[in-house]
């Protein structure tokens, strides 16, 4: 069902579109959070304690932050009959219901598709899970697990170690995977006027990720290499350790590239040796090549050979930290970081910056319309919008069925 857009001049694309999202962690928070950018009013359904992702040291401190702006926070009980009323009927009043619990959860409290399709024919309902029915799917997955069963953490690291991707790519993508189901179910309700149950998985999602090197050994009969020891299909295409110990990714990938290459570096004599004429020529001389480059520019800054590489519109790259990105030029002078007041935690009430959708709907980037929310800080507005008289929703706090 529709709800009142908000006003605005220029609407967002899902205005006036409720989502309940029973989800932790970041696979299903990250679908809500692609909603709620495009305009979707988004509701966290938290347990009492809250989302223990709001408490997370180490590398999960930045999940709460990152996957929760421009949403409501509500806490409900499941476990108490009556909390868990309260959450099927604000799942009632929602077009799109999304969670990411283990299988059985949400049907133990009538949360499930199959209960609350029978009262809203028109739900879209998105399940973000480890892995879609089958063999499977009731096994524990984690991002961590499912890159090392899937061939990610193979290709990733060098051969005899595998490593996991540097951030939450799995849990990251099927979020986003699962909007993108729910956006398409959308459009077809539109048409049908029913809607449907959309999956998502972490492991099939890792699949789709490395696609391309089975496809790879499907073509070719060659099994793909780590990436640390791949055969490159060019030649120039590697991080240079340059003067004091900066380094710097340089790529020529053709043999127009690899020309101005070396012009711009004063490399006459390895532009005019016939060993090095075609890519293939210098792809199959890689070993001799590679060491000879790195000896001419070692002595050599990353800042020079950042100048001349822009100047003749040659591909490089600096080898960055996460952090040293809240000082790039290109992110601030676009736009691409927004400011939001952290919810919970030693730092409070500070307020940092996180990174945006990266994407432009006619010319503008989706931003922080709210801020993450602190926990249950809607619970009284949305008890009293679901028809619940003000002593109800005490007594539901009395009895801590919600928070």
């Amino acid at each position: 069902m529709r709800h009142t857009p908000a006003t605005s001049l220029n609407p967002l694309p899902l205005a006036g579109l409720r989502v309940v999202e029973f989800t932790h962690m970041v696979m299903g928070p990250t679908c809500g959070m692609v909603l709620a950018d495009m305009g979707a009013e988004v509701i966290k359904v938290e347990p009492i304690e809250g989302d223990r992702t709001r408490h997370l040291l180490g590398a999960g401190a930045g999940f709460f932050p990152m996957f929760n702006r421009n949403k409501k926070s509500i806490a409900i009980d499941l476990h108490q009959p009556e909390g868990a009323a309260v959450a099927r009927k604000l799942a009632a009043s929602a077009d799109v219901v999304a969670e990411n619990f283990k299988p059985g959860t949400m049907g133990k409290y009538g949360l499930d598709y199959a209960a609350l399709s029978q009262h809203n024919a028109r739900l879209i309902y998105v399940s973000h899970k480890g892995f879609l029915p089958g063999p499977y799917e009731n096994r524990p997955a984690l991002d961590e697990v499912v890159q090392m069963m899937g061939g990610l953490a193979y290709m990733t690291g060098r051969p005899g170690d595998p490593l996991r991707a540097g951030t939450s790519v799995n849990d990251i993508m099927g979020g986003m995977f699962g909007a993108i189901g729910a956006l398409g179910a959308l459009l077809q309700r539109s048409i049908t006027g029913r809607g449907q149950e959309v999956q998502s998985a972490l492991f099939e999602n890792n699949v789709f990720l490395v696609g391309q090197h089975m496809l790879q050994y499907a073509v070719t009969g060659q099994a793909a290499a780590p990436m640390p020891a791949r055969i490159s299909p060019w030649a120039v295409y590697d991080v240079f350790t340059v003067k004091d110990g900066e380094q710097i990714f340089l790529a020529a990938v053709s043999d127009a590239q690899w020309a101005s290459f070396c012009d711009a570096l004063g490399l006459a004599d390895l532009k005019a040796d016939p060993r090095y004429g075609s890519n293939n020529d210098r792809v199959r001389e890689r070993p001799t090549l590679i060491p000879l480059l790195r000896e001419r520019l070692a002595a050599r800054s990353a800042a020079e050979l950042t100048a001349i590489l822009q100047a003749h519109e040659l591909p490089y790259a600096p080898i960055r930290k996460p952090e040293e990105l809240y000082d790039d030029a290109h992110l601030l002078a676009t736009g691409g970081l927004a400011d939001i007041t952290l919810p919970d935690g030693e730092r409070a009430g500070e307020t940092v910056k996180t990174t945006l959708l990266p994407f432009t709907l006619d010319g503008q980037r989706l931003g922080v319309r709210s801020n993450p929310p602190r926990l249950g800080s809607h619970t009284r507005e949305l008890l009293a919008g679901l028809g619940f008289a003000a002593e109800q929703i005490e007594s539901l706090l009395a009895q801590a069925a919600v928070a």
